[in-house]
């Protein structure tokens, strides 16, 4: 029995700079790190290998959940996805929960990267992250 190429996709969190308290979360974090590792479980028994990088680097000012969902990206090179925000993958957050968003976009990429928009299509749902939304 061979061995099935598991589909690769990375999820990178950036830096947060906060300029108000509210919309923080920590992913460096215990919470979000057992949150990545069931997700990353879940995912491989359905085919999907995801990676997790963190880019000190790049550093997102959050002052709305909006800005938050940029902080989060994802890339699916076999799709021709690449640092995606979770805003432009999803749209609008209907419960206003980061984890959710995370996952509703992370199986979005994995199992219907077809309805996703173009990286060069004008989307309202994000701003000041870079992705070209």
């Amino acid at each position: 029995m061979g061995c099935k190429k598991l589909k690769q996709i990375t999820l990178t969190v950036f830096e947060q700079k906060h300029v108000r308290k509210d919309w923080q979360y920590d992913f460096d974090g215990i919470a979000f790190q057992s949150y990545y590792d069931v997700l990353s479980r879940d995912m491989k028994k359905l085919g999907i290998a995801l990676s997790l990088l963190r880019n000190r680097e790049a550093v997102v000012v959050v002052n709305s959940y909006a800005d938050l969902l940029n902080v989060v990206k994802l890339s699916s090179p076999e799709d021709g996805h690449s640092n995606q925000c979770i805003g432009h993958i999803i749209g609008k957050s209907e419960h206003l929960d980061i984890l959710e968003d995370i996952r509703t976009a992370v199986r979005r990429v994995a199992f219907a990267p077809e309805t996703i928009a173009p990286s060069s299509e004008f989307r309202k749902v994000c701003h000041n992250c870079g992705c070209g939304c």
